[in-house]
Parts: structure tokens; C-alpha cells; sequence
């Protein structure tokens, strides 16, 4: 049964997910989509809208055969990190070809702009490097240093100031540097920018202007019901009815002053993400503000971009040492979440060719797990009383989602 796998994070599931899903299963000729998906915690530094289940079980719904979880130990990290964890991820599930969406819409500007930037990698990162001495985040840097390096009148190159863009280009990275034989697809993006905060059309809107409208409304999920399929935006409802609310930063702000106020400065250098002397800033802000969002504004400087700053935050939250991240190339198992007939008869047919052990259940002394497990305990406690304990009991005993279709 050929397989195309895509790498996402859902939160929510959009109608410009659903596009994507259908066109990725079209251009390929597969009949199994397989999705690689972040856990309760994003590539941001931020908790998911709703929970993993939650956003499985959307995806189902509306066209994956089957779900694994992202480990923490990638979902949380660099654009470099995240896609060479994914990929090694759908490459271990028998995938033949990967599809993403991007600004561009042209594999073979992607493939190009890998074999410029390998042939010219010295001077890129000479520019780089000089870029961030004048006080630029690293996104930036590397947009201004490829810019400068490339010719103007080569068409046939990316635009790396455009994030899915800059995502796609290191998953085809990761591909090459992993000797897999899947093949990279991408499709343009409809309608939508990443980044949009307000809705660009009557269909299609980005998840980043869907979580504003729901968070602005006060959590009332009916602005957003034309961009999303049926059966997601019942499962939003289900969520807020069922927990009483949808997850934000604001949420964990009591949780992450106190980590902040209680954490020496010599503990706190030895977190993941925290490095030139970040922590006493951090430490400083915490003690002037009363919210997340107050907190972020005051911290934030043109060195250090929002998303580093959320997801040395999100560390410091997780308590994740720095010794607990190294070494995070390839993942070692493969976390079922979730799978509809096609995707349970896939794996039946395909179990012993998987190229990592299959994990379908957690327990508490499955130390490879141990991450993922504390990320969904803290994830939790996003919540109160009852909702939480029922939250926190689903990590071992819900099962993977079965979808019969």
C-alpha cells in the first residue's frame, strides 16, 4: 500500500489542512496518509489549542489513515531538529513520499536553493555570523545572508523570508542528509499566510487568525465554523464542553513566575534553550509582570525572536536540561496515536518493516518516553480539578483513536 507521509502540528485542523491532506493523496498516488503530528506542546514554545487526542482524532476524521506523535525532544525545537525527527519518522513507516506546503509551490526550487546553499555554505555562514554580531535573530540573519549571496536574477531559487518556505527546505534537507528514498512533493499554499491574523477568505483561513478569533471571542468557537470541516469544529466544542477550556500560554503563567522566582541562576543555565545570560532577563521581567503576554512584550528584544523566547520558556516550564536534548536527530520509536481501517490494515501488512519499535501504550518506566510523559502531566495542569486528573489519566490509558470508516 504506498504511503505519503506529512508533517504537521493541527492546531486546530483547518479546512486548508483538509486541502492539503487530499492534494497530498492526488499528486502522490497513495492511497495511506500518514501523519507525523507535534504532541501537547508546538515547534513554537507553545501549548496546543486542545489536546493530541483531540487534534488525532480531527485528522481522522477528515482524511489521515494513521497519527504518530512527534517527540518532544523535536516538536520543540529549531527548524533543523523538528524536521530531521519528523523525517525520520515517516521514513521509519514505510513512507515513499513526504508533501508540505510552501510559499513556493516548486520542488525543484527547494532541491536548488539545497545544492546553492551546500555549494556556498562557508560564505553563508561567515554572513550568518556577522548578521547575528549586529544584534539579529537567526531567522533573520539567514534570510538577509542568503539574499545577499544569491543572485537577483535567479528565478529559480526560494524566498527564505517565508516560513514554510524556510520549513520545507529542511525537510528536503533532512531527506538528503538521511539517505531516504522518499520522495519531497510541495504544494502552494492556498489563500492563507502562515502568519495571517485576520481571515483572508470565506474558506480558508491560518490556524494563527483562527486561535486569535476563538481567544478574542472569549472562546466562542462560532466565528471560526466556516474554516474549519464539520467535524473539527464539533470536536472544539466537544473539547471546551468537556475541559472548559481551550489551552493557552496564560493558562501555565502562574506555574512558569513561580519556576522563574524559585530557580537559581546557575540551575537555570543548565536548561535547555537558556544560554547568554538570558536567565537573569527572564528572571527580572517575571517579577514586573501580572500576564504571559505582558511578560513576552517586556522580554523580547531584536535578538531574541518570540518563538526562541517562548520555547526557552516552555524548557524552564519542563524543567528539560540541556544533557536531555542532546544528540536529538532521529527518533527511536514510533507513537501511535491514533488510525482508520486503511491505516490499521497498513500497519497489519507493513508491522515488521518498520524501521523503529511501535509503541501503541505508555507506562511510567518507559524511560525513552519519559519526555512526552512529563510534557502531557504539565500540559495538564493547564486545567483544574477534575478536568485535569482526567487529562492527565489519558497519557496511559487512552488508547490509539480507531476511526472505522
Amino acid at each position: 500500500m504506498k504511503a505519503v507521509g506529512v508533517i504537521v502540528e493541527y492546531n486546530p485542523f483547518h479546512n486548508g489542512h483538509k486541502f492539503h491532506l487530499e492534494q497530498a493523496k492526488v499528486i502522490s498516488g497513495s492511497e495511506i496518509v500518514i501523519c507525523v503530528m507535534s504532541g501537547n506542546f508546538l515547534q513554537r514554545g507553545e501549548p496546543a489549542l486542545v489536546s493530541k487526542w483531540n487534534r488525532t482524532e480531527m485528522a481522522l476524521l477528515a482524511g489521515a489513515d494513521l497519527v504518530f506523535e512527534l517527540p518532544y525532544r523535536f516538536a520543540t525545537q529549531n527548524a533543523d531538529i523538528f524536521a530531521n525527527g519528523a523525517v525520520s519518522l515517516l521514513e521509519a513507516s514505510g513512507c515513499d513520499s513526504i508533501c508540505f506546503g510552501s510559499e513556493s509551490g516548486d520542488i525543484e526550487a527547494f532541491i536548488n536553493t539545497l545544492d546553492f546553499l551546500e555549494q556556498h555554505d562557508a560564505e553563508f555562514q561567515q554572513q550568518v555570523k556577522e548578521q547575528i554580531s549586529l544584534g539579529v535573530s537567526y531567522p533573520k540573519a539567514a534570510a538577509l545572508s542568503f539574499k545577499k549571496l544569491s543572485p537577483e536574477q535567479d528565478t529559480d531559487l526560494l524566498d527564505l523570508s517565508k516560513p514554510n518556505n524556510i520549513l520545507g527546505l529542511q525537510y528536503v534537507s533532512a531527506i538528503r542528509k538521511q539517505k531516504s528514498g522518499m520522495t519531497p512533493i510541495t504544494i502552494a499554499r492556498k489563500s492563507a499566510e502562515y502568519h495571517d491574523e485576520n481571515f483572508a477568505s470565506e474558506t480558508i483561513a491560518s490556524a494563527t487568525s483562527i486561535r486569535k478569533s476563538l481567544f478574542s471571542n472569549h472562546g466562542s468557537p462560532e466565528n471560526i465554523r466556516p474554516f474549519m470541516p464539520h467535524s473539527s469544529f464539533e470536536l472544539l466544542e466537544k473539547y471546551k464542553q468537556q475541559f472548559g477550556c481551550f489551552h493557552s500560554w496564560e493558562n501555565y503563567w502562574p506555574l512558569l513566575k513561580y519556576k522563574l522566582l524559585q530557580t537559581s541562576p546557575e540551575e537555570m543555565r543548565n536548561i535547555h534553550g537558556v544560554e547568554e545570560g538570558l536567565e537573569h532577563r527572564l528572571v527580572s521581567t517575571a517579577l514586573e509582570s501580572d500576564t504571559f503576554l505582558a511578560f513576552m512584550e517586556r522580554v523580547k528584544t531584536k535578538r531574541y525572536t518570540w518563538t526562541r523566547l517562548q520555547r526557552a520558556c516552555l524548557h524552564i516550564l519542563m524543567n528539560v536540561k540541556k544533557a536531555e536534548m542532546e544528540d536529538a536527530q532521529k527518533s527511536s520509536y514510533l507513537r501511535l496515536l491514533g488510525m482508520t481501517n486503511k491505516g490499521r490494515e497498513y500497519l497489519q501488512k507493513e508491522k515488521k518493516n518498520l524501521g523503529l519499535p511501535l509503541v501503541s501504550k505508555t507506562s511510567a518506566n518507559q524511560r525513552e518516553l519519559e519526555l512526552d510523559i512529563r510534557a502531557s502531566s504539565i500540559y495538564s495542569l493547564g486545567l483544574q480539578g477534575r478536568e485535569q486528573r482526567m487529562l492527565m489519566k489519558m497519557e496511559y490509558s487512552q488508547p490509539p483513536i480507531m476511526i472505522r470508516s
